[in-house]
């Protein structure tokens, strides 16, 4: 590894620790921003473009989608996790070894999640008590968003890798991107050709895939990173696989439980009318954007604190922790004030 490789590692295992952190933190809190100003961007274009039931369709299917989305995806944390103990350990083929298995796992999930919210959309439609005005349109999210499953599961297993390789930088330009791009399709497909729920779907996962293709183009073009990565890597390894979902696990449950409060939420509202659907969508939307700071710091810790372990540099990941928790209160508070 040359002098480049060793800058990458050193920002969060050497130096002053507040600095590094935020440094590394700001821009997972961009793309961050930017995923929840994705989502919100979807219903803010129906709401203007399209029917009240289009709306209650894609804030009843997105929720569903995101809850599963998000309690699988938090397994990619397992990635994030040994990868950065690895880079910590200055251990470049074991990356490899952790990526080749992380990548097998998640297309295994992929297949089978594709299947289900296929071709079960409207068993998972009844599921979400969605209302029989907007049952249809619930449907057709679900369906074309679980179309794009891979793209939506590949784009979170790359961002956990580079996270994991101490770059957080990457996944902001691609969520930037795919934002931008999620945008131009909204607009063109709901308010130029009238897809509702359904083009919204469309536009969600066609910038999904679009950031899954520029962030491969990106990794492809980095020659400093502390990996050493091949093909012949995706091949099973069963203590790695164990270790990965060991670690992702107790996170994908707190998430999925965190996710299945507001699904609850959602489907007791659902069943009162289509106007109140529709507005508790929108307000979920709004409590994404509050937890912005606490979320983005989880993230970086999480990178922080296996890098630094795998370094046995333990005083740095406690006083890192104190300054997340600090920061994350502080703006708690104002978030709550406003």
């Amino acid at each position: 590894m040359n002098s480049s490789t060793n800058r990458i590692e050193n920002e969060l295992t050497e130096g002053k620790i507040y600095p590094s952190l935020v440094k590394f933190t700001i821009p997972m809190l961009l793309a961050m921003f930017l995923q929840a100003l994705y989502s919100g961007v979807d219903l803010l274009i129906v709401g203007r473009y399209a029917e009240t039931a289009d709306v209650s369709g894609v804030a009843t299917g997105s929720m569903l989608m995101m809850t599963i989305t998000f309690a699988i995806c938090s397994l990619a944390i397992g990635v994030t996790i040994l990868v950065g103990r690895k880079v910590g350990q200055k251990r470049p083929k074991q990356v490899g070894m952790v990526i080749g298995n992380g990548i097998l796992l998640f297309s295994i999930i992929a297949f089978f999640m594709t299947i289900v919210t296929v071709w079960k959309s409207d068993y998972l439609s009844e599921l979400m008590h969605a209302p029989q005005e907007a049952f249809a349109q619930t449907q057709d999210y679900i369906k074309f968003c679980g179309w794009g499953s891979i793209f939506v599961l590949a784009y979170n297993l790359l961002g956990g890798i580079l996270r994991g390789l101490g770059d957080s930088k990457t996944p902001f330009l691609t969520v930037l991107i795919a934002t931008i791009i999620n945008i131009i399709g909204d607009y063109i497909l709901i308010s130029k050709y009238h897809m509702g729920a359904k083009g919204a779907a469309i536009a969600t996962i066609f910038a999904q895939a679009i950031s899954v293709i520029i962030t491969i183009i990106l990794i492809k073009n980095k020659k400093n990173l502390p990996v050493d990565f091949s093909i012949k890597n995706i091949e099973f390894k069963k203590k790695i696989i164990i270790m990965i979902i060991a670690l992702g696990i107790p996170i994908a449950i707190q998430d999925l439980l965190v996710g299945l409060s507001f699904m609850v939420i959602q489907v007791l509202v659902n069943s009162i009318d289509l106007v109140s659907s529709a507005g508790v969508g929108i307000g979920e939307k709004i409590c994404h954007f509050i937890m912005l700071v606490p979320s983005a710091f989880a993230q970086a810790l999480g990178t922080f604190v296996s890098q630094n372990i795998g370094a046995k540099k333990y005083e740095r990941i406690y006083k890192a922790l104190w300054y997340g928790i600090y920061t994350s209160v502080a703006v708690g508070v104002v978030m709550a004030y406003i």
